[in-house]
């Protein structure tokens, strides 16, 4: 049975698409209460403010998170929040990749507003949904699914820290963005090397781009 009134997160930098998925939702639940995000830092902020959600309509890639790594941390450290994928990727390996992680469901974007809607449903109703070709794709390898389970046991701050180092940021542009201290940086650097068994800061962020959508192109870049 669906919630009559739900409080639904919406991650997506997109405008345009966040307005499609808005409108589903409120075709198939008028009494919704819908919550955006357009990066990782506003939805962990609205993740955080918003613990009884009933559902996270997640973007693959948007700032501050890329690939599986949102996805990844968010069922660590919210684990009774359902999440459903939403990407313009929509080969059969993503797909799968995306269900092993721990969504509920994926909603290529190229599906129109009556799919939508039927996967928000089969999910708000305890159940999964996801394109049927990706049945016997290949999911994820051991590698990867290691890397998955160090990444859970970030705490929200050190995976912010983690992606501002993806990003090519210094210790001390981290600091300055974050509003703390540069020693309060390198403390959540020795914690991050050692939670992900890398020896220095290169290596943390290659085994973090384990989890990009594309691994090879990422740990090449």
């Amino acid at each position: 049975m669906l919630p009559s009134a739900p409080t639904i997160l919406v991650a997506d930098d997109h405008p345009l698409f966040r307005e499609a998925l808005k409108g589903a939702v409120a075709k198939l639940l008028p009494q919704a209460t819908l919550v955006e995000s357009v990066d990782a830092e506003s939805l962990f902020a609205s993740a955080g403010a918003n613990p009884e959600a009933d559902l996270l309509l997640l973007d693959l890639n948007m700032p501050g998170a890329h690939g599986f790594s949102a996805l990844v941390h968010l069922r660590g450290v919210q684990p009774q929040l359902p999440i459903i994928v939403v990407s313009a990727r929509e080969e059969p390996s993503v797909v799968r990749r995306a269900l092993e992680h721990g969504a509920a469901g994926f909603i290529p974007k190229s599906s129109d507003t009556a799919t939508i809607g039927i996967a928000i449903a089969a999910v708000l109703d305890g159940g999964h949904w996801a394109p049927p070709q990706s049945d016997d794709a290949r999911g994820v390898a051991p590698e990867e699914a290691d890397i998955a389970k160090r990444i859970r046991d970030l705490t929200p701050q050190q995976f912010r820290v983690l992606g501002m180092l993806g990003s090519g940021l210094l210790n001390k542009q981290i600091a300055h963005a974050m509003g703390v201290s540069e020693a309060t940086i390198k403390a959540h650097m020795t914690a991050i090397l050692r939670k992900l068994g890398a020896n220095n800061r290169t290596q943390a962020v290659l085994l973090a781009g384990r989890l990009a959508v594309d691994p090879e192109a990422a740990v090449v870049a």
